[in-house]
């Protein structure tokens, strides 16, 4: 590439300057004139457009020179959400959507993607953690260190395409410095095995008592379990097969794929949860029975009285009450998935089995998840082999304290 600087005058009679880069591609040559990045106007003495020309052929000596475009940031991450939508869960899709028009195109959608910079980014993301939610009282309010991170990597998979196709020479992101993660453990709350047999036992009557069982005995993800199909359970083989997941996109409820490949699994039911799920079975067939022609069989194991999905927040909200109600510690719905793998990991299940159960792409997905329970788990492990070696010890066998001592002594007498 060869670049020059053109002069020009304006109608007031003021030099200015231009660079003018000659350029190939696919065999064919072009002139390409570029003004001020900066200012996006021509440059206004020689020696600024002088050191631009030259930093131009730089980068394309490094291979880092990319064409000049107006595209702004805003229609950049438009278009990039666009082509996403066949790669996305629907539920994922929906969820970046909304976290960039709500989050991200306020502030950055009209600053020029080319001359978008780490200080933007930085600026945003402090910006949302003081003010970033929206109140009934019409005050800022900011939102939580996860969700702005949860932000991050969206603009970041966002710019990081952007790189790859050449509209920018770095993904600016990368240099960002989002909020601090927390802790692992530090954002979940979790019940004592007492209290979720309080749960259990205090539920027994309420129609959502099957999913929120299942969902505690197994540590299976509410969409799995919503979106499950009878033709998914095995009762005689106490096993339920996770194939699909269901979520609220636009107000309505839609299936998916699971979260991730190792999301498809086979799940087993211990006896009392496989009997309380044919008991199931035989009361949504009294039921379908009883509603008749309005009943709309989508063959689902946890169904509205007329066949059609539960509303996911709406068995979280109901979920939260049946908590109050009981005197228990108010948890998320999806905190009972970290109770049963927190109980698990407790009783001294194999992180290996525990991965594999809660669908985790890697165990160490799962210990890095379940970290804050470990150390105590480290403290059983030393206590439990310490105690086997001791049971299993035979007193005829000399202590090793004993004979390295009295080698030591020997030792000290010979010299």
């Amino acid at each position: 590439m060869r670049g020059s600087v053109v002069r020009r005058t304006d109608s007031k009679g003021r030099a200015r300057y231009y660079v003018v880069v000659d350029e190939t591609a696919d065999g064919k040559r072009r002139r390409r004139w570029h003004s001020d990045p900066a200012t996006g106007s021509a440059f206004t003495t020689r020696r600024a457009a002088d050191e631009y020309c030259a930093s131009l052929v730089v980068a394309t000596g490094q291979g880092t020179y990319v064409t000049p475009s107006h595209l702004t940031t805003g229609q950049w991450l438009t278009r990039w959400l666009d082509a996403a939508t066949d790669r996305l869960r629907p539920s994922t899709w929906a969820s970046y959507e909304k976290n960039l028009r709500v989050h991200v195109l306020p502030t950055l959608a009209d600053v020029p993607l080319q001359q978008l910079t780490t200080h933007h980014l930085d600026e945003l993301y402090a910006r949302l953690r003081r003010e970033g939610r929206a109140t009934t009282r019409g005050k800022g309010e900011g939102l939580s260190p996860r969700t702005v991170r949860y932000v991050h990597t969206i603009v970041r998979a966002a710019l990081k395409d952007a790189a790859r196709k050449g509209l920018v020479v770095r993904n600016v992101a990368d240099q960002a410095t989002p909020p601090a993660a927390r802790q692992p453990g530090g954002g979940m709350a979790t019940w004592t095995a007492p209290e979720l047999a309080r749960f259990v036992a205090g539920t027994t009557d309420h129609p959502l008592h099957p999913v929120l069982v299942l969902l505690a005995m197994t540590g299976m993800r509410r969409g799995e379990a919503l979106g499950l199909r009878w033709s998914d359970v095995d009762l005689d083989r106490g096993r339920v097969y996770v194939s699909r997941t269901v979520g609220k996109v636009a107000g309505r409820v839609v299936e998916g794929d699971t979260k991730t490949a190792a999301g498809r699994r086979s799940v087993a039911l211990d006896p009392q949860l496989v009997e309380l799920l044919d008991q199931h079975f035989q009361h949504q067939a009294a039921e379908r029975d009883l509603v008749g022609v309005g009943y709309v069989d989508r063959g689902l194991v946890f169904a509205s009285p007329t066949g059609d999905y539960l509303y996911p927040e709406g068995v979280s909200r109901l979920f939260k009450d049946l908590s109050r109600e009981l005197g228990l510690p108010v948890i998320r719905l999806h905190d009972l998935r970290h109770t049963w793998a927190t109980l698990a990991l407790q009783a001294g299940v194999h992180p290996k089995v525990v991965q594999e159960r809660l669908g985790h792409s890697t165990v160490t997905v799962t210990l890095q998840t379940y970290s804050h329970v470990l150390p105590a788990m480290h403290d059983e492990a030393a206590a439990t082999v310490a105690n086997l070696v001791r049971a299993a010890a035979d007193p005829t066998v000399t202590p090793l304290r004993a004979v390295a001592g009295r080698r030591s002594g020997s030792a000290r007498a010979a010299q």
